[in-house]
């Protein structure tokens, strides 16, 4: 699986954003799509995840209410929309993949097999 984040920028405090990840090559049905972010010098955090098949969704605590995952099937495409946004939004955000069917979904950065190479998000004040 090659994952391929994009629709990084920078944005005013207040905007929005929407990141998309294209997944080509091998796929699974029971493929966990997530979506993660890091800060410089911090860890890489969990923010939302979707499940190919049937689409459940799960969101960090901190991150509901702003952020909205996404999936388009036929596209093999995962979005992240964040509205909203403030300047300690600002990091790299990756969109990874589970291929195991975990219940619940995992929020564990070293339990997804496959990484996009990242798309950076800025926000400024």
């Amino acid at each position: 699986v090659q994952l391929q984040a994009s629709g990084g920028g920078v944005v005013q405090a207040g905007g929005s954003l929407r990141l998309s990840c294209v997944a080509s090559g091998r796929t699974f049905n029971n493929c966990v799509m997530g979506w993660f972010r890091q800060a410089l010098g911090k860890e890489r955090e969990f923010v939302a995840a979707i499940r190919w098949t049937g689409g459940s969704t799960v969101y960090s605590d901190s991150m509901k209410g702003r952020f909205t995952i996404a999936r388009d099937n036929g596209k093999n495409t995962v979005y992240l929309q964040i509205n909203s946004l403030k300047p300690e939004d600002t990091a790299v955000y990756y969109c990874a993949a589970d291929r195991r069917l975990r219940l619940p979904v995992s929020m564990v950065p070293t339990e997804y097999d496959y990484w996009g190479q990242g798309t950076e998000v800025t926000v400024s004040s």
